[in-house]
């Protein structure tokens, strides 16, 4: 008994299998996470170590050089990337995306032991580890409050950040761009001088000002009593009232400082929202959580904290995670329903009415099955698994059409409902599950991929398995029953079924394509021959931009302009975006980048000539246009600015279209290097929009020149020279003010309201005496200096990165300018390396390929353990190549490029085809063992097979066009729809044309009595 006679029989265990299907489908669609995007974990890290006073090159090579030698000595560490700064270094830890995920936090605990063995010179900071670099802040908003002071700015960013933190499902909040305060300590030098009071004496007395220290307890016979310390000074008037101890006398703070509590003259950030002062809010959900749920929830916690919001203080959106989320998955259900649709209204117009509601009943059973499955299995409705769902639509009604239209034939000629499903599973099930595993094993490449791609597209391997799984399981259970109950049994003659127009005409073509056969052969490849040229020259892409109304503009000035340079000019973008209808709001940042917002952003890093803007508009067909009218602004009013755009990517992206990283020892060389570079890309391309170096600009710094002899006579040494510069300018920190959970620092610094030059300044010397700074330096000198200095795996590397014009690819512009740079002689010593999309693509194209042998194998082996020959396989194995044909016709007439999307419809392809090939084959084996000749085998088989692959094509192509309109599918869905066309005619002309050709000669034999049947009846001997 066959398992569709039983599923007939026993109809009880069928309805079983439908309800779960249906109702658990329906609560596993309430229940199942929901995301715009698949999540995909950032492997990265970085290390911040300040080291005061030392330049660029100090840094990298006594801080980041000592750093990335231990770190490289870790197995998983794919590379290390470093920007040294005047005091601060700043490393990237990327690890080997092979690493499982599941290991991160140990691999992060041995890297923070790796750090720590370092060593690191004297006055050099304790590096600080963030292995939280890719946690994602999906709720991201801007706070206004016009008219507060900096302090009540801080008491409200602390209530949202409290209150908030405490709504279920949220991991973290992050505040950015408060206003930076400090205790300044203006001191008067003069009348210093004058009183005799050196600044240590302020230094003390600030310091100890408001410290907390243990002081003990008491301790009775039964208890035991704390003692605790004065209370410090705890406001600012208070640190004004100190009095300090000078020689036996008692000096005020007021007689030689003025203090004051105000903004710091440097921020490291300034934030605006639509050109007004604001600071960021930025909320991270768990990543167990559903995101919307977790969205609604911050929302109605932001409602219930209104009462305590004072009046205007405003809280407005600049990214909602969970609003797109819900448009975006809502849309997609709708695509998935129309998919659904169209593909039993096509079922309908060709097998009939009955046929479309069994076939129907069965796919709707198919896909609210995967969703029960995809809860199970904690996959989320996003871009790629939804997708994957309508891209897997014609696969999934595959086996219960073959199963249904064999049932319908057999009953029309008097069958009754079981034989006929006996008879059709018999035939079909087991070419079927080999048919549905190598369709699955077509996907297993990118499911099975380290690169951080294939974890984006992780969920696209797995929605296959599980609804093709699905699929082939109810093909064989529910299908029988359902025909069984609805399809009627009738005594028509043998050949009615196939006796219609359209069978007898495709008969008649068959029968000349095998009289032709060779002349087949070969037009259809010179067909694919030329194809595969023009393949080559297909426009290459790995993701689309995304369909969010919404585009960045990043601006740097020449470096060494002041943050507040680079804010006038941010703010001069953000008047003219104010002017423009179609920009509803506008976020600009200056000093560093966002937060991460989505997977796919990653911020700047910190530079006060850097500015940051975020601008939505209302709809997405505005961004061109704007983009193109904000360029002219900036080219016209700041040409001295280095400016570009872009939009959100789809998937993970590069910084820059095109990079080169040029590696060696000098930076002289480095630099001139990166200059040829410049003029030979500008010279091979005209499709250049920016480009530019990652070192930037060299800077001019002032330096005194330390006059050892008479400097050391006065005992004043170099760091009491830096320590009189910081004093002068900057201000040095003496102390720390707690105000509830804040640390303010002390500043002690002249008074600038002096008017004193550097050279006016005095240090104190170690014998107690005031000395005139000129006195112990010769002048100071201007020198030019990097001060953005970049390592790449330990080597000095500076990278030339030229985005592409707008409207031009990026790999088309490396294609033109990748020869011309390789074609440079470089120094020996001296190295260069692509980055960009390009690396990205070539990782990510490297991550599939990589398993593609391991899937092949598998693929190969289940087709030859299905025949138990080798010609059969060999003949669906020959039409593969050919498929590209179809895909190249239908993205050429799209003018679309091949992109990674593209790719995976181009695997999918492949699975649909051999799918097809193998019931094809399969059936012309079955009919030549009930003793047809080779033609008439042929011709009979491919005729009953018509309607089923021409139905499972038609379903698919008309299936996935909901996908036609979205960004990240539509080139995929063309690359499915115009391949699956030419894929059809492969399989119904080119399939049959190959097996004639291969068992032509065995047929010769046998007819003519050369060779005789051996064996038991089963498959043709090969």
């Amino acid at each position: 008994m066959t398992i569709a006679e039983n599923a007939i029989d026993r109809p009880i265990y069928t309805w079983i299998i439908m309800l779960t299907c249906l109702l658990g489908g329906i609560w596993g669609y309430m229940e199942v996470g929901r995301l715009e995007d698949p999540a995909f974990t950032i492997k990265q890290a970085t290390i911040v170590t300040t080291y005061p006073g030392a330049t660029a090159e100090q840094v990298a090579a006594e801080v980041s050089g000592p750093i990335e030698s231990e770190i490289q000595n870790m197995g998983e560490v794919d590379k290390v990337v470093s920007m040294n700064r005047p005091n601060v270094s700043i490393i990237e830890v990327h690890i080997d995306t092979g690493v499982n995920v599941a290991k991160l936090p140990q691999v992060w605990t041995d890297l923070r032991n790796r750090v720590a063995d370092a060593e690191l010179p004297a006055g050099a900071g304790t590096p600080f580890v963030n292995d939280r670099y890719g946690d994602v802040f999906g709720m991201y908003y801007a706070v206004t409050a016009e008219g507060f002071s900096d302090a009540e700015k801080h008491d409200l960013a602390m209530l949202l950040r409290r209150e908030l933190r405490a709504v279920d499902g949220v991991a973290d909040v992050q505040v950015d761009g408060l206003p930076d305060e400090a205790i300044v300590v203006d001191m008067d030098i003069a009348r210093s001088v004058t009183m005799n009071v050196p600044p240590l004496a302020l230094i003390g007395a600030l310091a100890k000002a408001d410290v907390v220290s243990y002081s003990g307890a008491v301790e009775g016979e039964t208890t035991r009593t704390l003692v605790q310390r004065p209370q410090g000074d705890d406001s600012v008037a208070a640190i004004a009232g100190l009095t300090l101890g000078v020689g036996g006398r008692i000096v005020r703070m007021t007689d030689v400082a003025e203090v004051r509590r105000m903004r710091r003259d440097n921020p490291q950030l300034i934030v605006r929202q639509d050109g007004v002062e604001a600071f960021t809010l930025a909320v991270a959900g768990m990543s167990t959580e559903n995101a919307v749920t977790v969205g609604e929830r911050v929302d109605a916690a932001l409602a219930g904290l209104a009462p305590e919001i004072p009046v205007g203080v405003e809280i407005v959106p600049i990214y909602q995670q969970h609003a797109l989320v819900d448009k975006a998955v809502n849309g997609f259900l709708v695509s998935l329903v129309t998919s659904v649709a169209i593909v039993i209204l096509v079922l309908g117009l060709f097998m009939g009415p009955r046929a479309a509601v069994v076939v129907g009943a069965t796919l709707l059973l198919t896909v609210v099955g995967s969703v029960l499955f995809m809860h199970f299995f904690t996959i989320e409705f996003e871009r790629v698994s939804l997708g994957a769902l309508i891209m897997a639509m014609g696969m999934l009604v595959d086996n219960a059409i073959v199963v249904a239209e064999n049932m319908q034939i057999a009953m029309l000629h008097g069958r009754t409902g079981r034989e006929a499903a006996g008879d059709a599973t018999r035939r079909t099930q087991m070419p079927l599950l080999g048919a549905t595993l190598i369709a699955i094993m077509a996907f297993a490449a990118i499911g099975f991929s380290p690169d951080m791609t294939g974890e984006y597209l992780a969920s696209l391997f797995a929605v296959i398995a599980i609804s093709l799984t699905l699929s082939w399981v109810l093909a064989i259970t529910v299908t029988p029953y359902l025909a069984n109950r609805l399809f009627k049994v009738d005594n028509r003659a043998s050949d009615a079924a196939y006796g219609g127009p359209l069978f007898r005409a495709y008969g008649a073509v068959l029968r000349l394509s095998l009289r032709l056969r060779w002349l087949v052969v070969v037009g259809l490849v010179a067909v694919t021959v030329l194809c595969y040229d023009a393949f080559t020259r297909l426009p290459q892409q790995l993701f689309p931009d995304s369909t969010t109304p919404l585009f960045y503009a990043h601006l740097k000035l020449p470096q060494g302009a002041s943050i507040h340079e680079t804010s006038d000019q941010i703010a001069r973008l953000e008047s003219f975006l104010a002017g423009q209808e179609e920009v509803t709001s506008t976020t600009a940042f200056v000093g560093q980048g966002a937060a991460r917002f989505t997977l796919a952003y990653q911020s700047e890093k910190p530079n006060p000539t850097y500015g940051f803007l975020i601008v939505q508009t209302e709809v997405l067909e505005q961004i061109e246009p704007l983009i193109g009218a904000l360029n002219a602004f900036v080219a016209e009013q700041i040409p001295e600015a280095e400016f570009r755009t872009r939009r959100i990517a789809l998937g993970p992206s590069a910084e820059t279209d095109v990079e080169v990283r040029i590696s060696g020892a000098d930076p002289k060389v480095l630099r001139d290097l990166a200059d040829e570079v410049i003029a030979v890309m500008n010279a091979a391309s005209d499709k250049i929009g920016r480009i530019r170096t990652n070192w930037r600009e060299q800077e001019l710094v002032l330096r005194p020149v330390y006059a050892t002899d008479r400097a050391q006579s006065a005992g004043i040494d170099q760091d009491d020279i830096a320590q009189t510069l910081l004093f002068a300018t900057d201000g040095a920190p003496v102390g720390t003010y707690r105000e509830a959970e804040r640390q303010i620092p002390i500043l002690l610094r002249n008074n600038p309201g002096a008017g004193l030059a550097l050279v006016d300044h005095l240090v104190y010397s170690g014998s107690g005496a005031y000395v005139p700074l000129e006195q112990v330096i010769d002048g100071f000198e201007f020198l030019p200096e990097n001060t953005l200095v970049w390592r790449h795996n330990r080597e000095l590397t500076i990278t030339v990165g030229a985005d592409a014009a707008r409207g031009v690819l990026p790999a088309t512009l490396q294609r033109e300018v990748q020869p011309a740079v390789e074609a440079m002689d470089l120094p020996i010593g001296y190295g260069i390396e692509w980055g960009g999309d390009y690396e990205n693509a070539n990782d990510a194209v490297v991550g599939v390929i990589g398993q593609l042998p391991g899937t092949a194998v598998v693929m190969v082996l289940i087709s030859v353990l299905l025949f138990n020959a080798m010609r059969q396989p060999l003949i669906i194995w020959l039409l593969v190549p050919m498929a590209v044909n179809g895909v190249v016709v239908g993205l050429g007439f799209a003018d679309l490029p091949f992109t990674f999307a593209s790719l995976l419809g181009l695997l999918s392809l492949s699975g649909m085809l051999i799918k097809n090939g193998i019931v094809l084959v399969e059936e012309i084996d079955l009919v030549r063992e009930e003793g047809a000749g080779l033609d008439d085998a042929i011709v009979q088989a491919s005729t009953s097979r018509l309607r089923p692959v021409f139905l499972a094509a038609a379903t698919t192509i008309l299936g996935m066009s909901p996908l036609l309109f979205d960004a990240f599918f539509v080139s995929m869905a063309v690359t499915i729809m115009g391949g699956l066309a030419f894929a059809t005619v492969l399989t119904l002309v080119a399939a049959p044309v190959f097996y004639h050709i291969f068992f032509h000669r065995e047929e010769m034999r046998r007819t003519s009595g050369a060779s005789k049947p051996e064996g038991a009846p089963g498959h043709i001997p090969s």
